[in-house]
């Protein structure tokens, strides 16, 4: 079908809710896309942090198909094999708690923040300007952004933002939840200083509040430890994982420390989808491959290679961790279609002056180096 025909078909059935660039993907292998018309494409976007392992990565393809030959449904009314070896999984390599599925980021906010009303029934949740928590109402409510939220209001009541040197100070004794992201994403890249992590997690125990990690874009090794909070030294309560979770297939999490294990009764959360075994066969097989010390320590040093190569190239405003980078430019949206359509290669601009790098995890030294020739032949 040409990419007209399928255009036609968006705008006379899809809801207008996307602004689509006018390429159609049509398979994908490691860091590479091609689309209809058979061009090929470095990817690093990776489906915005979801293409944790690459494009049809072996292990994650024959994970799938196995276990969807097998068994794909039968609700959270019964026990299947790979949600509870995942449950374990997650548990042991992050809080040392208990789990509850979701079917994607916003989803696992959303568990996160009744969990945190259920632990002090009424209490407010802060959280910081410039972060992104989802777009269902209880996290959308937990994120400050005009545009997003003015059109659905009025919100959910008993949230409150501050700017970041603020949160320590906002936290009191009606505080349910702190809820951030160790590394905003959505808003361009931009990591919250170690000392001020570590003063929230300190307001949050004086007053008896949970300290909530958005890890859905920073974690699942995107920053060359498995979750970011590994490398501040300031452990959360509760912790958000989706994205890379899955490597493609939608999934996500709500990771508790012990203590908070057992804040939910049963019927107080649910999901029909959630933690299914084909999605959590997914999971299995990403963290297999990805929750290995030379695996990280790869990711770190790729990581350094990108910056390093970017810095180069005079790039204002240079940041990030590991292959979650972002830097600042006259005009991100013109930039990254220019990247796209004539040097095909898949970035995003978050914002009107800023381009994110999200590559796969497993993507080589050599593609790096190809990534930022083409960054440089459009700057």
């Amino acid at each position: 079908m040409a990419l007209a025909e399928v255009q036609a078909l968006e705008r006379a059935h899809v809801m207008p809710t996307y602004v689509r660039n006018p390429v159609e993907f049509v398979r994908g292998e490691g860091t590479r896309l091609w689309d209809a018309d058979g061009n090929e494409y470095l990817d690093f976007l990776g489906g915005i942090a979801v293409v944790s392992i690459g494009h049809a990565h072996p292990r994650l393809v024959e994970a799938i198909r196995e276990q969807a030959g097998r068994l794909m449904h039968v609700s959270n009314l019964y026990y299947t094999e790979p949600a509870m070896r995942l449950a374990q999984r997650l548990s042991e390599r992050s809080l040392g708690g208990k789990v509850f599925f979701t079917n994607s980021g916003t989803e696992a906010v959303e568990c996160a923040l009744k969990l945190a009303r259920r632990h002090r029934q009424g209490g407010d949740i802060v959280s910081v300007h410039g972060g992104f928590h989802g777009r269902t109402y209880g996290s959308l409510s937990a994120t400050p952004q005009e545009s997003k939220q003015a059109p659905f209001a009025p919100l959910v009541p008993g949230f409150r933002a501050v700017e970041p040197a603020a949160l320590p100070d906002a936290v009191d004794e009606r505080t349910a939840a702190v809820i951030l992201e160790p590394i905003r994403g959505e808003s361009g890249i931009h990591p919250l200083p170690e000392q001020l992590l570590a003063e929230v997690r300190r307001a949050c125990d004086e007053h008896g509040a949970l300290l909530i990690f958005d890890e859905i874009q920073c974690g699942m090794g995107r920053t060359g430890s498995l979750w970011a909070w590994e490398q501040t030294g300031v452990r959360p309560d509760v912790m958000t994982v989706a994205k890379g979770l899955g490597g493609g297939l939608p999934i996500g999490a709500c990771v508790t420390a012990p203590e908070y294990g057992d804040v939910f009764e049963a019927g107080d959360h649910g999901s029909t989808f959630a933690g299914g075994p084909v999605q959590c066969a997914a999971a299995n097989a990403v963290l297999d491959v990805v929750d290995d010390p030379a695996f990280l320590a790869a990711v770190a040093a790729k990581g350094e290679r990108l910056l390093a190569g970017l810095d180069r190239l005079g790039v204002a405003n240079l940041r990030g961790r590991g292959l979650m980078v972002g830097f600042d430019v006259d005009d991100g949206p013109a930039l990254a279609r220019r990247l796209l359509l004539e040097q095909r290669l898949v970035v995003n601009a978050t914002g009107p002056g800023t381009v994110r790098l999200l590559p796969p995890l497993t993507v080589t030294e050599a593609e790096i180096d190809a990534a930022l020739e083409r960054i440089a032949a459009a700057l």
